[in-house]
């Protein structure tokens, strides 16, 4: 197809994000937008010239639809990805999948049953930097990786979704889930974690605001990620945030840029072109062919199940084995 005409599903300032970088791209066209709140849905539908609708169902009943952008909290996720599955069109989800794995195993299932295209926008994995340490790392045995997310958005307001434990899952789930799917993408598969957290300033939520966490991976090396949700509000430059150990070097991975230290490559920037995700997901659903997707729904579930993984032994104080 020479266009894809995308519906969103969600129309908050994640969602508008994700319209703008299409409304660059001319081989992408946004006919529908929809959202449970009228205004939000009204206001992206003025921002994109799409049709507005509040119902989900009856969007999907449009016969003019190439694939679905799902922008929703991730209590939300489950029966919204079914309909578009039935629908029998390709998505893009934002992350985490899922807030259980039972919801996000049930979807996977209807997934495989239609062979659909999928997209997980876990966006860090398309960067210039993640490209460049993937090449770096390429045949190399990893010895560590630590990790780190401080922010300070857990001192938003307390009655935000964010902020209640039920249904974001935390910062862990909610935020650090991008650092543990780097860990994983770059340093292989976590077979098990151990993991604590406190409360040492919001005692006004039920969320945690630190975590300090131990990964074993299945190649062998060990790391750890820390995470604080009451950091400096206005310092990012200590979310996501890698450092990684092999042989006589030192990868340090930030989602816009990777260097080496080491022998011979004192603080070298790593070159390298990335792409950007909702290029790569519009191209796929034109040419029928996932291939060029790194973050599929299937991945995705995996990232989730590592990050509930931590919650779990948190709460137990127990390791937790995966998969």
């Amino acid at each position: 197809m020479d266009v894809v005409n995308i519906a969103f599903a969600g129309c908050g300032p994640n969602a508008r994000g994700h319209m703008s970088a299409l409304g660059q791209l001319a081989e992408a066209r946004i006919v529908a937008v929809c959202d449970l709140v009228k205004d939000l849905a009204r206001r992206a539908a003025e921002l994109t010239g799409a049709e507005p609708y509040t119902d989900l169902g009856r969007m999907l009943e449009r016969d003019d639809l190439d694939a679905v952008y799902l922008s929703l909290p991730v209590f939300a996720h489950g029966e919204p990805e079914l309909a578009v599955v039935r629908r029998g069109l390709p998505f893009f989800v934002e992350k985490p999948v899922a807030r259980s794995m039972a919801t996000a195993t049930q979807v996977l299932k209807a997934i495989r049953r239609q062979h659909l295209i999928t997209c997980v926008g876990y966006q860090l994995r398309y960067g210039a930097g993640t490209v460049a340490a993937r090449r770096r790392l390429q045949n190399e045995s990893i010895d560590l990786v630590v990790g780190r997310y401080w922010c300070g958005s857990g001192r938003c307001d307390p009655k935000s979704w964010q902020l209640k434990f039920d249904l974001s899952g935390g910062q862990i789930l909610e935020q650090a889930t991008h650092t543990l799917d780097m860990m994983r993408y770059l340093c292989g598969p976590v077979t098990e974690v151990v993991s604590r957290a406190a409360s040492r300033q919001l005692m006004q939520i039920d969320c945690p605001d630190v975590h300090a966490v131990l990964l074993s991976f299945a190649s062998g090396c060990i790391g750890s990620l820390t995470t604080s949700w009451v950091y400096d509000p206005d310092d990012w430059s200590h979310a996501n945030v890698l450092h990684i150990t092999y042989a006589d070097k030192l990868l340090r991975w930030t989602s816009d840029r990777t260097t080496l230290s080491g022998p011979g490559s004192r603080n070298q920037p790593q070159a390298a072109d990335g792409r950007q995700i909702d290029r790569v997901f519009v191209d796929a659903v034109r040419r029928g062919d996932g291939s060029e997707i790194l973050s599929p729904y299937a991945d995705g579930v995996k990232s989730l199940e590592l990050a509930l993984a931590v919650n779990e032994s948190a709460r137990t104080g127990q390791p937790v084995r995966l998969d």
